[in-house]
């Protein structure tokens, strides 16, 4: 590239879900609230976030991606300050709502931008680059844990809560100094704009001009093309291949439990035999680090190996992983042995998550739908994300307590089983295309099922477009 990205990832929420594995021990002794009480407060978070996904594609193309991001960073804090202060559930509950519409908005603005500022050769490593941010979150959230559990109940679990307002300051440094989307820009008509940021981004003005060029031919296209939500409702082949793909990513990201081993590792190591809240944090602190230090593979292969080859990885890895815990949690002792295996086995789930399912979900849906529908086609993306995230959450102890622990990872072990046949059926490779090299991949999608290979679209397109994009 010309000039470095200066990216916002929009994943700052996400310390609320490190934070909150903890935090919910201290609230339950503080408040006197109960396990439904909690499994509410949990999974609400992602519920409602649906609302601030659906809100933020109407208003990412309405204000712009950048300042999207903007409104999710100050919705989130509102809802971080009142959490960190309330002074009993409900009040507790309405922060919560607050916090749950800044994630809704962050989740799904933050991949489109990044897919729509960044050159194809990077465009995946860019993209997964926020799940490094993403993690740290989680993993600040548990060290606080760690670091606070040793104040008083009704202190502790407020300056959890509190630590998620720190990421504020860096979101407010970076609007600053990012860019907007130049595919933003081109449909307000701000071409001039869009090329200067091109310009900035790639490799040399022939490459920049290309890029501009089949931006403001889509955003043509767009300008003539039918309502964005009748097309949803009555989808082309295509479209509906595009959507499938998607929804589907997003969807098995969660159900695969990812939220139940986060938000519940407590439980989980408590179910294995751990009984010590020092020790149980002290394990979660150590689940953090393992799935914060992986998502460095896959921005290191995931525009070398490609997407999918990842995701197989992801999704075999996490599969195999979810029976051994399955296996591990039901058995009969739970010795010293079973604890390592546990905290093993959990750590090798949340490895495999980052390095390929984790990200991806949110690249891919981003990099697959056309111009005119890409907002609100990641905003329907991260609604299924987040409906998928607070179902889990919600039903997680529920389950347990009807079926164990155990029985409940075994149930994820099957979902688990079905992304890998979802995987191989209906996700494409889009690794080294431009996205409007990708939207005439899918215009083709009659002839292909299963693999999408580059050469589908050197068919589509001359050899030195492929080269110049």
């Amino acid at each position: 590239m010309k000039v470095n990205l200066q990216l916002s990832s929009g994943s700052f929420p996400f310390v609320d879900i490190g934070v909150m594995s903890g935090a919910i021990i201290f609230m339950q002794e503080d408040l006197k609230i109960t396990e439904v009480q909690v499994e509410v407060l949990v999974g609400i978070l992602s519920i409602v976030s649906l609302l601030g996904s659906l809100g933020g594609g109407i208003t990412s193309d309405a204000i712009g991606r950048k300042w999207t991001m903007a409104l999710a960073a100050i919705v989130f804090q509102m809802g971080a300050a009142i959490m960190a202060l309330a002074p009993s559930f409900k009040v507790l509950m309405i922060g919560r709502l607050f916090a749950g519409i800044g994630i809704g908005f962050g989740v799904m603005i933050a991949p489109v931008y990044i897919a729509e500022i960044s050159p194809s050769i990077a465009r995946g490593s860019l993209t997964a680059f926020p799940e490094i941010f993403l993690n740290l979150g989680i993993l600040l959230g548990y060290i606080s844990n760690y670091a606070f559990s040793g104040f008083s109940a009704n202190i502790s679990w407020r300056i959890m809560l509190a630590v998620g307002i720190i990421p504020s300051v860096f979101i407010g440094v970076a609007l600053f100094v990012i860019p907007e989307s130049p595919r933003w820009l081109v449909m307000q008509n701000q071409v001039e704009e869009a090329r200067t940021i091109l310009l900035k981004t790639n490799e040399n003005e022939n490459e920049a001009e290309r890029r501009l060029a089949d931006i403001r031919q889509a955003a043509g296209m767009a300008n003539s093309e039918k309502a964005v939500w009748s097309e949803f409702l009555r989808p082309s082949p295509s479209l509906r291949q595009m959507l499938i793909a998607g929804l589907g990513i997003q969807c098995f990201q969660q159900m695969t439990g990812i939220d139940a081993a986060v938000y519940y590792s407590p439980t989980i190591f408590k179910e294995a035999g751990i009984r010590e809240n020092g020790t149980l944090l002290a394990a979660t602190v150590a689940v953090g680090f393992t799935k914060t230090s992986f998502i460095l593979v896959a921005i290191f292969l995931i525009d070398r190996v490609g997407r999918k080859p990842l995701l197989y990885v992801s999704t075999i890895g996490m599969t195999a992983c979810l029976l051994v815990l399955s296996l591990a949690l039901s058995s009969m002792e739970h010795g010293e042995v079973t604890v390592v295996l546990v905290i093993f086995v959990v750590s090798g789930y949340v490895a495999f998550f980052s390095m390929g399912i984790g990200p991806i979900s949110w690249l891919l849906p981003s990099e697959i739908f056309p111009l005119r529908l890409r907002a609100q086609a990641a905003a329907l993306g991260a609604v299924g994300n987040r409906i998928c995230s607070g179902l889990v959450a919600m039903s997680f102890l529920s389950v347990a307590h009807a079926i164990t622990v155990a029985g409940t990872f075994f149930i994820f072990f099957v979902i688990s089983v079905l992304s890998i046949i979802f995987v191989y059926e209906f996700v494409p490779e889009t690794k080294g295309k431009s996205l409007e090299q990708i939207e005439l991949l899918f215009q083709n999608v009659g002839e292909h099922k299963g693999e999408v290979q580059l050469r589908d679209v050197e068919r589509l397109l001359p050899k030195e477009r492929l080269l110049g994009v």
